[in-house]
């Protein structure tokens, strides 16, 4: 059912400037640009950058499923709370977000499109 996590949506009010920012640190452009959404691919995870997002709340981490209506049962009976309906965003990717019984905030993706790339082999970078 759960097939890891997929991706991590930023708010970006400012969408040139954080399109800016996440080209530089990454070293490469994104894959997808339009003014509604913009995506990367870092090592087969997807970063967003949605300016329709809220701030406040922050980034919602998104975890990939394979039936998005199996997997939201499962997760609400466990005693997740959605915080919106399941949405069709278009080529057959649909997601929700929730809320956990703790507090967090995360979201299902169901996306038959998405082929997980093969991670690096080696990680430039602080810390690496």
């Amino acid at each position: 059912m759960f097939l890891g996590l997929r991706s991590l949506i930023h708010p970006a009010p400012d969408l040139a400037a954080s399109k800016a920012f996440f080209t530089a640190m990454l070293g490469r452009a994104p894959y997808f640009d339009e003014p509604f959404y913009v995506g990367f691919d870092v090592g087969g995870f997807e970063l967003g950058l949605w300016p329709a997002g809220d701030p406040a709340i922050g980034p919602v981490t998104y975890w990939g499923v394979d039936d998005i209506d199996a997997a939201l049962v499962f997760v609400e009976s466990i005693g997740a709370t959605r915080r919106d309906e399941i949405t069709d965003v278009g080529q057959q990717i649909r997601m929700v977000d929730l809320t956990a019984p703790t507090g967090e905030i995360f979201g299902l993706i169901e996306n038959p499109n998405f082929v997980p790339a093969d991670p690096p082999t080696a990680y430039g970078g602080p810390g690496r």
